[in-house]
């Protein structure tokens, strides 16, 4: 089983980004067991000039491979995470909150 987390980037250091994702990892592994992969939608090494639709692309690529996706907190704030949660929905990924 597949995991995505959606959750808000903008103005959020990386430290804090990772931090969130750790501890929801946790959390979805308690949940649904360590066998849980997560896909690692954190992107690291982007291209300098990258636009926000640039991540949002890669992410609902990303998505696409999911099984499961976890909104963080904050995600009704972010369009990109509203897109990704529409996605999730329309296309038949199971949606799970905090």
């Amino acid at each position: 089983m597949k995991l995505f987390i959606s959750q808000p980037m903008r103005g959020r250091s990386d430290g804090e980004i990772k931090a969130e994702r750790n501890e929801i990892i946790c959390s979805a592994k308690k949940e649904y067991g360590n066998d849980l992969e997560v896909i690692d939608s954190f992107f690291e090494g982007a291209p300098v000039d990258a636009k926000p639709l640039w991540f949002l692309a890669k992410s609902l690529e990303l998505l696409s491979t999911a099984d499961i996706a976890f909104f963080a907190p904050g995600w009704k704030d972010a369009r990109g995470c509203k897109i990704e949660n529409l996605c999730a929905k329309e296309y038949g990924v199971e949606v799970i909150f905090e």
